[in-house]
């Protein structure tokens, strides 16, 4: 209000200058121009602004003019126009420049980014000072802290005249504190209680957790979701009538309470009559049918019929009708409160792409992408198609972000194109670091590693690791598209020393070195079977630490051993991504055996199995277990100790020492065994109070199993558990895992570690 009358207030006071100039003097023609009245600002940008010039008549219409474009400016407070002969005189009266800006009192808000938003707007150090600026930043201040909940908030401004038309601003806010939600009130609700309801609510009353969580804090935009929320629960469960009649926001006059209620009306459950279909059936309709999976009896629920519609419009966009609309037309029975519910299909015309387009790629080949693609050009429309081909290109690690769009072709009623867009990100390293692990030690290693070699997509590495644990050298080579048909080849060589008694284990050391050449030829969409064939030579070192078992190893065996190893596996896997997966899953089998004449006679047999299955939007249950068996053949009645399984330790039972479970040997130090049995129960979540990021995840875990000397050595009543909670950031650096795991059935001679961390690479 006070801004409008302040612009009134110009307005008039303009008219009155104007008519005032223009009984001042008669038509005359300018020979001179003077400005009086000028201190920063100079005369030259005066005569920039001023429409008249030498030699011009000036009259009336010529003094509205000129008037009006100084003021225009906004450099002046005031200007008027004389006549001295021919001498056209104009007064001015500057505006003020501001010479400082400070802030008092704010904590919620940064004082920079304060500075930077008056900036924005014109309110700066140097500029002209505009009061009605100042009023505009005071009111938005004050919807900032109102959002914030602070409804008590102060803003005082002080203007303070400084030496050369200048002024400084003092701008000093109280901000008070948080008003709290004291009390919801819900009124209306017959059929589910209050504590039911409110659970379904963002908002809440002062809790422990709303300290951090802010869900005390009220919130216009939260409580309108909340009435969504609410609108959701009663359909979901058949209320079709369910209405919310008003909602009521009140503070106490000391601004630190707020008072909710919210007056809705249930109305009568709904339950199915009929589910009918109509429509152009281009699909039949016992193939639609299943899909609907809605019952007469049933209760009814907006959510199973979105969900059937969803399905319905999936199988019409896999056969290429790629703009089908479901309708759903309900029939209330008021009488008997029952609803008739009808599908109405319309397929539209069925579509086929044009062109796939690739762009974003500067780096990586467009064939590496186009051998990704399940859709094709010139071939009907599948959203499915489209959307495993995004997946895929996901997968290959190269790109930080993948989108697609399918716009139709102008003039065209049945073609579309498939545009995908990615965002490459850094697929190549070269890189040195220190780490550490507490079963490992210190780690230092060094690497050059190119993910997508030249843009070709194949892999090239080489490695150096070292830790108290390890000494590792390796070098790899895979090329995944050996073959069109996506069958790939790969080669590696290695070298490795190992320390076992540094790993928790008993008293030996290996050296391993071996070359290997590799295979992967994919059955169908999901599923891939694996073959590698290499040698591998091992040298037994042992010491005068070490237990009976090494020692009558070696004297049976001897040390050294030349091995030819042949590995098969089976893997099917559906995980949406590769890093942090929240939905799909793993299974996979591998049989590792040394062929028949060599150094060493053993096979080994590795299951694994991996669901993620999603709870909410940012809860994910992640479902591990792990079955691993080795045995010896020929002349090794027994898997060889070093080729033991182990359990313990952050990657198997968290909150035991690493590699200390199962059996022991003659020096009471671990020794592990030929059979292992795992499970882990996960609750997967983002970090709390922290942005949103694919680098970072927490869980709740708990973990079940044992590792044992054989088969027949198999107990459940051994079963060693552990509960806690966990954390995963793939930094820059590394990978860094913390977990805090509490054992729930530690026995006698069990090694704890509840905290466990690792930090760095590790081999």
């Amino acid at each position: 209000m006070a801004l409008r009358m302040t612009k009134l207030l110009r307005i008039l006071l303009l008219l009155f200058i104007v008519s005032g100039s223009a009984h001042a003097f008669e038509p005359f023609s300018v020979e001179d121009i003077r400005v009086e009245g000028l201190q920063r600002i100079s005369a030259g940008t005066v005569f920039n602004y001023l429409p008249v010039k030498i030699g011009q008549t000036m009259d009336t219409a010529a003094s509205v003019e000129a008037i009006t474009a100084l003021f225009k400016t906004g450099f002046f407070d005031d200007v008027f126009m004389e006549r001295d002969g021919g001498v056209l005189v104009i007064f001015v009266k500057e505006r003020a420049a501001i010479s400082s800006i400070k802030l008092e009192g704010n904590q919620d808000l940064a004082t920079d980014e304060l500075l930077e938003g008056l900036r924005q707007i014109g309110l700066a150090e140097g500029r002209v000072f505009d009061r009605s600026l100042l009023e505009k930043v005071e009111q938005e201040l004050q919807r900032q802290y109102f959002s914030r909940g602070k409804y008590a908030v102060r803003i005082n401004t002080t203007i303070t005249p400084l030496e050369r038309n200048r002024v400084g601003i003092l701008i000093d806010i109280s901000e008070g504190r948080v008003a709290r939600i004291k009390q919801i009130n819900i009124i209306g609700n017959h059929t589910f209680s209050d504590e039911e309801l409110l659970d379904e609510f963002s908002l809440t009353t002062p809790s422990f957790f709303s300290t951090f969580t802010r869900s005390d804090q009220y919130s216009k935009q939260a409580l309108s979701a909340d009435l969504e929320v609410l609108r959701t629960w009663y359909l979901d469960r058949g209320y079709l009538n369910f209405t919310v009649n008003s909602t009521q926001v009140s503070i106490t006059p000391d601004k630190k309470d707020i008072y909710i209620t919210v007056n809705l009306t249930e109305g009568e459950q709904y339950k199915i009559k009929v589910a009918t279909l109509s429509g152009e059936l281009v699909v039949p309709a016992e193939e639609i049918f299943p899909l609907i999976s809605i019952n007469p009896g049933d209760v009814f629920s907006r959510k199973r019929v979105t969900e059937a519609v969803d399905r319905i419009s999936s199988l019409l966009g896999d056969q290429g009708y790629a703009f089908a609309n479901v309708n759903t037309v309900p029939e209330l029975d008021e009488e008997n409160n029952e609803v008739s519910l009808g599908f109405f299909v319309d397929p539209g015309k069925r579509v086929y792409v044009r062109r796939i387009n690739m762009s974003g790629n500067t780096s990586t080949r467009d064939e590496v992408l186009r051998r990704e693609m399940r859709q094709m050009e010139g071939g009907w429309y599948s959203a499915g198609k489209v959307e495993r081909s995004r997946t895929r290109l996901n997968r290959l690690g190269f790109f930080e972000a993948v989108n697609v769009e399918t716009p139709s072709v102008p003039g065209t009623a049945d073609q579309l194109d498939v545009n995908y867009s990615v965002t490459e990100t850094s697929s190549g390293s070269i890189s040195a670091g220190v780490g550490f692990s507490q079963s490992s030690g210190f780690l230092f290693n060094a690497s050059v590693q190119q993910n997508n070699f030249l843009g070709s997509g194949k892999r090239v590495s080489f490695t150096f690791d070292n830790s108290a644990v390890n000494s590792v050298y390796s070098f790899a080579y895979v090329n995944p598209y050996w073959t069109v048909d996506g069958v790939s080849r790969g080669f590696g060589a290695y070298f490795r020393e190992t320390d076992a008694s540094e790993a928790n284990l008993t008293d030996y050391s290996t050296d391993t070195r071996g070359l290997d050449v590799n295979f992967g030829i994919p059955i169908n969409e999901f599923d891939t079977i694996r073959f590698s064939a290499g040698y591998k030579g091992l040298d037994l070192i042992s010491n005068s630490f070490s237990p009976q078992e090494v020692t009558d190893f070696e004297d049976t065996h001897g040390n050294s051993f030349g091995d030819l190893v042949l590995t098969g596996s089976w893997r099917h896997d559906s995980r949406n991504k590769i890093l942090f997966p929240d939905s799909g899953g793993l299974q996979s089998i591998a049989l590792e055996t040394t062929l028949p004449g060599s150094g060493l006679e053993y096979y080994k047999l590795d299951y694994q199995q991996q669901r993620f299955l999603p709870l909410t939007r940012n809860l994910t249950l992640g479902l591990k277990g792990r079955l691993a068996y080795g045995d010896g053949y020929g002349e090794y009645e027994r898997l060889p100790f070093f080729e033991n399984f182990f359990a313990g330790g952050m990657r198997s039972i968290r909150g035991f020492d690493d590699n200390t479970l199962g059996p022991r040997d003659s020096n009471n130090n671990p020794i592990g065994g030929s059979f292992l049995t795992v499970f882990n129960v996960e609750v997967l979540f983002p970090v709390p109070f922290l942005e949103a990021s694919a680098g970072t995840r927490m869980s709740a875990f708990l973990d079940i199993g044992n590792v044992y000397e054989d088969f027949n050595a198999f107990d459940a009543g051994d079963f060693r558990y552990s509960v806690g909670l966990a954390g995963l950031w793939s930094s820059p650096l590394g990978p860094i895992a913390v977990s805090f795991g509490f054992p729930l059935n530690a026995q006698e001679g069990d090694e704890e570690q509840k905290f466990q961390f690792s930090v760095g690479r590790f081999f």
